[in-house]
C-alpha cells in the first residue's frame, strides 16, 4: 500500500514538507517499501488518509534516502513514526521512555485515527507534548539503544 502514499526522497522535501505543512498534523513515517512491518503501517496510513484528511498530511520516508533525519530522530527501529504541527515536532507520551516518536505498527486504525485527533487538538492548544489514547496493551515494547556512550 505504501504505493498509494506521497514519499519523501531527500532532506530537502522533508524540509520543505515541514515547513509548508500548516494547520495540519504532519506524519512521517521513516521506514523501508519493502519491509513486512512497513507494509502493514503503509496500509493504516493509506486507508485513514482520506478520513483524516482536514486534520493531517501523511508522507513516508525512505530510511536509506535520508540518513540525516534517520540520524536526528535517531530511528534505530523502523518504521517510526513523527509527527509535526506547524514545524514544530509534536512529542507524545507513549508510557515509553521515548516520547519523539511512534515506533511500530499501529495495531489498529482507530487507534492511529485516535492519536492524530489527539495530537490535532493538543497543538492546537498549543501543548507540545500529548498524552497517547492509545491502549498501552496495543503499543509495541522495545528496547533504547544508546550507541556511543
Amino acid at each position: 500500500m505504501s504505493f498509494l502514499l506521497p514519499k519523501l526522497t531527500c532532506k530537502r522535501e522533508v524540509d520543505q514538507a515541514i515547513k509548508s505543512v500548516a494547520e495540519k498534523v504532519l506524519v512521517l513515517r521513516f521506514g523501508r517499501d519493502n519491509d513486512a512491518v512497513c507494509l502493514q503501517l503503509d496500509d493504516i496510513l493509506a486507508k485513514t488518509a482520506h478520513d483524516l484528511s482536514k486534520m493531517a498530511v501523511i508522507y513516508l520516508v525512505d530510511v536509506n534516502k535520508v540518513p540525516v533525519y534517520t540520524q536526528y530522530f535517531d530511528i534505530s527501529y523502523i518504521p517510526s513514526t513523527v509527527f509535526f504541527f506547524n514545524g514544530q515536532h509534536m512529542k507524545v507520551d507513549y508510557g515509553s521512555p521515548d516520547h519523539t516518536k511512534f515506533v511500530g505498527s499501529f495495531k489498529t486504525k482507530q487507534d492511529f485515527i485516535d492519536l492524530i485527533e489527539v495530537i490535532y487538538r493538543g497543538a492546537m492548544r498549543g501543548k507540545l507534548i500529548v498524552r497517547s489514547p492509545i491502549d498501552p496493551h496495543n503499543i509495541p515494547k522495545y528496547d533504547l539503544l544508546y550507541q556511543g556512550i
